[in-house]
C-alpha cells in the first residue's frame, strides 16, 4: 500500500509580489541619481554600488516572476508544479552576484594602480542617502525570505547593496580626514568579498536542491532511527529525502512490517508522516509498506537498477 500525506501552506503570494515590485521601482529610480553622483565624486564605491543596484533590479524581476510562475497549479504536464522556478531564479541571482564582485575587484585593481582624487563630501551625503533606500528596499523583501530560496537570494541581492553603501560611507569617512584616496577601491574590494561569499551559500543550496540532495539539516541515520523506534516497523529500505525548494520537502521509503491489515497499515502510516512533519518539516510522504522487501538490506536501494517484482500489503 502507497500513502500519501499533503500539506499545503498558504502563501503570501500577492503582498509578496507588491513588495518585490515596490522595491524594484525604488531601486531603479535611484540607480540613476547614484550613477550621476559617482561620476561626479569620482568614487568607484558609488558606482559599484550603481552597478550592484542595476543587477538589484534585474534580480528582484526575475524573482517576482518567479512568485508569479510558481502559483500557477499542478497539472499533467509539470505534476510538481512550478516551484522549482523559483530556485532557478535564486541560481541565476547567485551567479550575477559572482559576476558582479569579480568585475568590482577588477576595476578596484586599477583604481589601486592609479588611484582618483575622490569628492569624499558627496560620497558621504549620496552613500548615506543610499543606505536608507536599501534599507528599506531589503526590509519589504525580507519577509518570507528565510523559507524561500528565490526571494532569500534577491535579499542577499540587497542587503549586498546596503554593506556596500555602509562600506563607501565609511570610505569617504576616511578620505575626508586622511585624504587616502585608496581607501575607496579598499572599500569595494572588501563588499565584494562579502558578495561573493553570499552568492556561493545561495549557490550551494541552489545546487544542492537540483540534484535532490538531502537537505543539510536532515541527519539521514537519526532519521532511521526515529523510523525504527516506531512499534510495528521492521526496517526501512529506499529511502530519498529531497527538496523542491527550501521550504517543500519530500520522503519516499519502503517500510517492512508484520502482515496487518489495510486500517492498521493507514494508522501506522498517519504517525511516521507525523513524525516526519513535526521532527523534519517534511509534509509531504510517500510510504511503500511490504512485508518483504526488494533490497531490505540496502538503505537506498541504486535506482538505475531494475527490481524484483514486490509483495506488498
Amino acid at each position: 500500500m502507497v500513502g500519501h500525506h499533503h500539506s499545503h501552506s498558504h502563501s503570501h503570494g500577492r503582498q509578496t509580489r507588491f513588495r518585490l515590485l515596490l522595491s524594484l521601482l525604488i531601486t531603479l529610480g535611484f540607480v540613476v541619481v547614484e550613477a550621476i553622483a559617482g561620476t561626479i565624486a569620482h568614487s568607484l564605491a558609488l558606482l559599484t554600488d550603481a552597478a550592484h543596484n542595476v543587477t538589484d533590479v534585474a534580480a528582484l524581476a526575475l524573482s517576482w516572476y518567479a512568485l508569479h510562475l510558481g502559483e500557477r497549479p499542478a497539472h499533467a504536464g509539470k505534476t510538481y508544479g512550478y516551484h522549482r522556478v523559483g530556485i532557478l531564479a535564486a541560481l541565476a541571482n547567485s551567479t550575477t552576484l559572482a559576476f558582479i564582485a569579480a568585475g568590482i575587484c577588477f576595476e578596484a585593481w586599477h583604481r589601486f594602480q592609479a588611484p582618483e582624487q575622490v569628492a569624499a563630501d558627496i560620497l558621504m551625503g549620496v552613500g548615506a542617502v543610499a543606505l536608507v533606500v536599501n534599507l528599506v528596499t531589503a526590509w519589504l523583501v525580507s519577509h518570507g525570505a528565510e523559507h524561500d530560496l528565490n526571494l532569500r537570494s534577491a535579499f542577499l541581492h540587497l542587503m549586498g547593496d546596503v554593506l556596500s553603501t555602509l562600506g563607501a560611507i565609511l570610505a569617504g569617512v576616511g578620505i575626508y580626514f586622511t585624504g587616502l584616496n585608496w581607501l575607496d577601491p579598499l572599500a569595494s574590494v572588501l563588499i565584494a568579498g562579502l558578495i561573493l561569499w553570499n552568492a556561493w551559500l545561495i549557490l550551494r543550496e541552489t545546487i544542492d536542491i537540483l540534484l535532490e540532495s538531502t537537505p543539510r539539516d536532515i541527519e539521514m541515520s537519526i532519521m532511521v532511527r526515529d523510523l525504527m523506534q516506531i512499534q510495528g516497523i521492521r526496517g526501512v529500505h529506499d529511502l530519498h529525502v529531497w527538496s523542491l525548494s527550501r521550504s517543500l520537502r519530500f520522503l519516499s521509503a519502503h517500510i517492512l512490517v508484520d502482515d496487518m491489515p489495510v486500517s492498521e497499515a493507514g494508522r501506522l502510516r498517519d504517525r511516521l508522516a507525523e513524525l516526519m512533519e513535526h521532527h523534519y518539516g517534511i509534509r509531504h510522504t510517500t510510504l511503500q509498506f511490504e512485508t518483504t522487501g526488494c533490497c531490505p538490506d540496502a538503505l537506498y536501494c541504486n535506482a538505475s537498477q531494475t527490481n524484483h517484482p514486490l509483495a506488498t500489503e
